[in-house]
């Protein structure tokens, strides 16, 4: 709401009528202070205190208890904040709590609200309770308020609630608290209105019915300096006569100006995300409310706190992505996408909020080998898991290429990446490691003849790859002449590709993500377990290429990912088997690994990941959710664990050792 008050479009109150069912007076006790030359002259300082109650909702609800504006201006403070789950975030004059409860129903988890209106509050608090929604409701003043410093990645003031102190000083009072409790590089959003285009076009009178009963009358004038507009509303029951006759103000801040307001308190990045569009149930004077622009500016960035902890060993990296101007056969339609696109910028806004760090991009593979020998990178943040060229197959020549070079990288070696590759190779050793693995017949399509499974239902898959190329719903077969002509069907797609036959697990998924190195700090992210509920029983729950590329497909839309909810003796099993997989095959800095049960409820291995997917959707950043991390702390940390073991070990190879696993918090 107002800078330390509630959302505000037009405010009421002043004489504390914020009792409905109160008459006026036969005396007039409330009458009117008549017909005022100058509007400025009868404005209170502190008109703030008491203007926030029940007549204010019952005014402005037209547009503040507007569901439609509320949906509209959390979807926006979403997309520009780049706002995830787990974000600490505070709405700064939250009013009766609507942009928090909203937030709150749709699962972000720690959100507070804080405003100086007690009644609001309290109502705030109520609607909280009976949305069943978990939400921390302060009273306080938005310049001098206590919250800890840099607790929060995003502070909100939305619903026009910026500039409503009668000195300029006071603006700057609330923007230094922002910046106190935001940590270092979180976004201030501020919706406000638009005080240029406010200045030219209020309306100096007019009048409405407000319901059945109530009307408002309202009247405008600038301040003798045209720094603000000063609004008088005269709120009148058809039978008792007048219920509030009070004033209020707002500060007329143009763009430029609220831009070098702003700068000067060392805020960067504005951004501004165009107007906000005002549903009105009345869709008569909209007031304050008429025309607001929405922007974001980047918190000062700060000398101690989470985002420097750790000095990073290499400052200077270089993120090495595939190519987006050349084809890409495992994507869809053979090229990347919008939503390839909208993960890249993702990334670059979550590598971004990392101050100690400056990244270049680095995705063009025409001239990636004189790139790299001309002006050698100080590190690379190896995102290339399209491959040389977008070539699955030339996946591991990437770091081969940095290797030669003596640049320092993130991930998996050539060597690693390249065992990996084939999986008939990883179940062996696995198999090895008294690890369990599904049963499993191996068909070179060279041969002429081969043993077929007599287990159904099975599923049939490259043995080569990755990216579940070869894999979609048809993947599994249930009887002998399904198995044939999928070989077949495959035998096209892939034509030399050996395929593996295994039994075909139905139990539960699980998912494992390791960031880290054995000997060094090891960190196991909380397992994923997939709930395949939703999807349609007539299709079969696995995760193949439908899930991971066709946004059209059920298998994108269905399939939910939760954290698995295990007992202790399977989570240590999972992380048992998937640190010694980490060590035995040479993963490094982080990798994933996929488990699922048979019939009996044996835990069995599927998949060994040794560059997971990176992307914000991807399952090793929902692991992070659970844990409590954002998406660009997940980058930090893989960050710092590669950077550690380069340093540590420089050009010399890793030498195995067992494995020091932490919880998540020890490892931050």
């Amino acid at each position: 709401m107002n800078p330390n008050e509630s959302r505000v479009r037009r405010p009421l109150a002043g004489n504390r009528m914020d009792r409905p069912k109160k008459t006026a007076p036969a005396d007039g006790a409330n009458r009117t202070l008549g017909p005022i030359s100058d509007l400025e002259r009868h404005l209170p300082s502190d008109w703030w205190r008491t203007l926030f109650n029940s007549v204010y909702l019952k005014t402005d609800g037209d547009v503040v208890e507007n569901r439609l504006n509320t949906v509209q201006e959390v979807d926006l403070l979403i997309k520009a904040c780049g706002l995830e789950p787990n974000d600490r975030i505070l709405d700064l004059c939250c009013g009766q709590g609507r942009h928090c409860l909203e937030l709150a129903v749709r699962g972000f988890k720690a959100v507070t609200g804080l405003d100086r209106s007690r009644y609001l509050i309290r109502l705030a608090k109520k609607r909280a309770r009976s949305a069943g929604v978990n939400i921390a409701f302060h009273e306080g003043d938005a310049r001098r308020f206590r919250l800890p410093a840099d607790a929060f990645h995003c502070v909100a003031l939305m619903g026009n609630s910026f500039g409503y102190f009668d000195r300029e000083d006071d603006d700057v009072a609330v923007l230094q608290a922002v910046a106190r409790v935001l940590s270092s590089g979180g976004i201030l959003a501020l919706d406000l209105v638009d005080g240029e285009w406010m200045r030219k076009n209020f309306e100096p009178r007019s009048w409405e019915w407000i319901d059945q009963n109530h009307f408002v009358c309202r009247e405008r004038s600038l301040t003798s300096d045209g720094a603000r507009l000063v609004s008088r509303e005269v709120v009148v029951h058809a039978e008792r006569g007048v219920i509030v006759d009070q004033f209020y103000a707002e500060r007329l801040y143009s763009r430029e100006r609220i831009s070098e307001l702003l700068d000067r308190m060392g805020f960067t990045s504005l951004r501004y995300h165009g107007n906000l569009a005002t549903e009105s149930d009345r869709n008569q004077d909209l007031g304050m409310m008429a025309n607001r622009f929405f922007l974001t500016a980047v918190a000062p960035r700060k000398k101690s706190g989470a985002a420097s902890k750790i000095e990073p060993l290499f400052p200077e990296v270089t993120v090495l992505l595939g190519d987006p101007a050349l084809p890409d056969p495992v994507k869809r339609n053979g090229q990347f996408n919008a939503e390839d696109f909208d993960t890249i910028d993702r990334l670059k806004e979550a590598l971004h909020e990392l101050a100690a760090y400056r990244f270049t991009f680095l995705d063009n593979h025409t001239s990636l080998f004189s790139d790299l020998r001309h002006k050698p990178p100080q590190f690379v943040l190896n995102l290339c898991d399209e491959g040389f060229q977008n070539n699955a197959v030339l996946e591991l020549h990437v770091p081969a290429l940095l290797e030669l070079l003596k640049v320092p990288y993130s991930g998996a070696g050539p060597v690693a990446l390249g065992m990996c590759y084939n999986k008939s190779l990883v179940r062996a050793i696995a198999a090895g490691l008294d690890i369990p693995v599904p049963l499993e017949t191996y068909f070179d399509p060279d041969d002429q003849s081969a043993t077929l499974p007599s287990v159904f239902p099975a599923l049939v898959k490259p043995n080569y790859g990755d990216s579940s190329i070869g894999i979609t719903q048809d993947a599994v077969v249930h009887n002998p002449q399904e198995l044939i002509a999928r070989l077949g069907r495959l035998r096209d797609m892939l034509p030399g590709c050996p395929m593996l036959i295994q039994e075909f697990l139905n139990g539960p998924e699980y998912t494992v993500g390791i960031i880290g190195n054995p000997g060094m700090r090891i960190t196991f992210l909380p397992p994923l377990a997939v709930n395949y509920s939703e999807l349609d029983g007539r299709l079969p729950p696995i995760l193949g290429y439908e899930s991971k590329w066709l946004p059209d497909s059920p298998y994108w839309t269905r399939i939910r990912y939760q954290e698995a909810n295990v007992d202790e003796e399977t989570r240590r099993k999972l992380f048992d088997f998937s640190a010694l997989l980490f060590e035995r095959l040479g993963c490094r800095d982080y990798a994933r690994f996929d488990f699922r049960t048979d019939a009996e409820g044996t835990i069995k291995l599927l998949e060994v990941n040794p560059n997971p997917g990176w992307c914000w959707d991807g399952k090793l950043n929902l692991m992070a959710g659970l844990a409590g991390l954002r998406y660009s702390d997940l980058l930090r940390l893989i960050l710092e664990a590669a950077q550690e073991r380069s340093a540590a070990h420089s050009t010399r190879p890793a030498v195995p050792q067992t494995p020091q696993p932490a919880t998540v918090g020890a490892a931050l």
